[in-house]
């Protein structure tokens, strides 16, 4: 392996490293023989005590098509790191699927899990006294999970995405049921037609296939450097996704050799790429949440405004679904991501020097890639964008005084003014849109959905689902404290913060109130007298908690606002205020 400008102080640290600092305590001398004697009962020879031990976390589930098919990817993994070797160990962590939970009261636990798969992640690889370990994710939350797992616990790993699916009939994904459901309310289809797109958008294993949540963390997780080159623009079930896994299992041995460390990825710069290939992909308003997490995990300072600084200067350039008309398989198709990180690079907009997994910079990894294919029409060159600027909109203003992100592609249009609708809480809101009640002209206003209000800051797809099925798309706003899923598309804002729950101003809104969204000026504003806002605030009262007891009461107690990435582990208060 080959390291950037910083190889030198890496090869006294890897002179000096002994590769079993961790696992060394856990099996050697008389008084670990009982910790031997149950190794042996799980597959341990002699030979394997003297080997560096590497973890394999699977989130395998058979719960959601996102994870049902990372087992197999695990025991690929674990092949690769034997093949080095060392001695892989395979344990598993939860998931959840959003998709199915999506709308309901289970998918409060939704970024819930994504604390308890980096705590549970932590908690294996710390008690068993692993070296390293290959973190294997495949839907929204236990990507970040896993990554933040990585940042935290600093010992040499590899993050593999589990990789898309493939699009169902007629080029249709989850989000096509979600606005079939909207279209059937309005009476456009039929239940039969309903049926049919039910049956046929989720062909087999794989994350959901458009540039969602899940495509989009892979992808922003590689171009931090944690995952090997292309791992995120590989279907599910492909020889080049499991052959990414025997790699990823190689590759932690090597840099566990060579004595690299997450941190020495996970630099500012290295948020600033991951940033940068978010906002050229389209990707989901989730990243900046994820991000600032994992961010403060490996104890890099990133802030809201960054998006901001970073967005003035980075185009939207890839046609991807929600806002556009290809899948992910297409991408992979038409070449990944990895021409556009190289188109990205030789303009000047990610930071080359930075390390990777592989032992080489970013740069080194990009030199031996091409372009895209003739006529791909997905990704479009720099001098023909989309966007000129980002789509991830970092808004402030009386209604969310510490910010808030919205996801403005310009097909939505730049700016909207409309009189508020209302409602405390998700469920209120979609049978409101279903049901017709909601106009164009309307900005539906959904709060006490935040990391604390809601416990757990639920998605909002069903309710923008249900706009874009009933033809609202480009004639109503949407705002909460909750979050988007990636799958989201329409003039929206989400991430407001303070959040109800806490006081903040969304909570003091009232039907009727005229509210301006505007992604130029990046404000968001409601035409209140700071008078009346006192007297109303004045007036408020916290809502009785959801939850008391449990983790969702355990979540809310610890929770940090939106703005600072709803971290559990705990934020230095001169942290504190996106602005700070």
């Amino acid at each position: 392996m080959r390291g950037n400008g910083a190889s030198g102080k890496r090869a006294k640290r890897a002179a000096a490293r002994d590769t079993r600092a961790h696992s060394r305590l856990v099996v050697e001398g008389t008084k670990q023989a009982p910790a031997r004697a149950m190794l042996r009962a799980v597959g341990f020879q002699d030979a394997d005590f003297a080997r560096p031990q590497i973890g394999i976390a699977s989130t395998w589930a058979n719960l959601t098509p996102c994870n049902m098919h990372i087992a197999e990817l695990a025991r690929e993994a674990a092949a690769g790191v034997d093949a080095a070797g060392a001695k892989s160990v395979l344990f598993n962590t939860i998931t959840v699927s959003d998709g199915i939970s999506m709308g309901t009261p289970g998918m409060r636990y939704s970024l819930v899990s994504r604390e308890v798969i980096a705590d549970s992640i932590e908690t294996v690889v710390g008690a068993q006294g692993f070296d390293g370990f290959v973190a294997i994710g495949g839907c929204d939350k236990n990507m970040p999970g896993c990554a933040m797992a990585i940042a935290r616990l600093n010992r040499p790993a590899v993050f593999v995405y589990g990789g898309t699916i493939r699009p169902g009939a007629q080029h249709r994904d989850i989000v096509s049921v979600f606005e079939a459901v909207g279209a059937r309310a309005a009476g456009k289809i039929s239940d039969d037609e309903l049926r049919e797109v039910e049956r046929t958008a989720i062909p087999g294993p794989g994350s959901c296939g458009g540039m969602y949540t899940a495509n989009t963390m892979a992808s922003a997780i590689e171009a931090l450097g944690l995952s090997l080159p292309n791992s995120s623009a590989q279907e599910a079930v492909s020889d080049a996704k499991r052959d990414d896994c025997r790699r990823a299992g190689e590759a932690v041995v090597r840099m566990l050799e060579a004595g690299i460390r997450p941190r020495d990825i996970l630099t500012r710069k290295a948020f600033e790429n991951a940033i940068t290939v978010t906002i050229a992909l389209a990707g989901s308003t989730n990243a900046v949440l994820h991000l600032l997490a994992i961010a403060h995990e490996a104890r890099v300072k990133l802030r809201l405004d960054d998006f901001t600084r970073i967005g003035r200067r980075v185009p939207v350039l890839a046609d991807v679904r929600p806002s556009g008309r290809y899948l992910m398989s297409e991408l992979i198709a038409a070449g990944g991501i990895q021409p556009l990180m190289k188109m990205l690079l030789e303009e000047g907009l990610l930071h080359g020097d930075c390390l990777t997994v592989t032992g080489r910079t970013l740069a080194e990894n990009l030199s031996g890639v091409g372009t895209y294919i003739a006529g791909q029409g997905i990704v479009r060159p720099l001098s023909d964008p989309i966007k000129k600027d980002s789509h991830l909109v970092v808004l402030y203003g009386n209604v969310a005084p510490e910010g808030a992100v919205a996801k403005i592609t310009g097909k939505e249009g730049l700016r909207f003014e409309g009189r508020a609708r209302v409602f405390d809480g998700e469920e209120a809101a979609t049978r409101a849109i279903l049901g017709g009640a909601v106009r164009a002209g309307d900005v539906v206003v959904i709060r006490y959905e935040g990391p604390r209000g809601g416990p757990g800051m639920r998605e909002m797809l069903s309710p923008t689902g249900a706009i874009m099925g009933r033809g609202l798309g480009d004639k109503v706003a949407l705002i909460t404290d909750g979050r988007f899923s990636g799958g989201t598309h329409g003039f929206v804002v989400g991430h407001i913060t303070p959040e109800a729950a806490v006081g903040g101003p969304l909570g003091l809104l009232r039907n009727g109130d005229v509210i301006t969204i505007d992604a130029e000026k990046k404000v968001i504003h409601a035409d209140v007298s700071a008078a009346e806002l006192r007297r109303r605030r004045a007036a408020w009262k916290p809502r009785r908690a959801h939850a008391t007891e449990g983790v969702l009461a355990k979540y809310a107690r610890l929770v940090s606002s939106a703005s600072l990435g709803a971290v559990t582990t705990r934020v230095e208060e001169s942290t504190r205020g996106s602005r700070a």
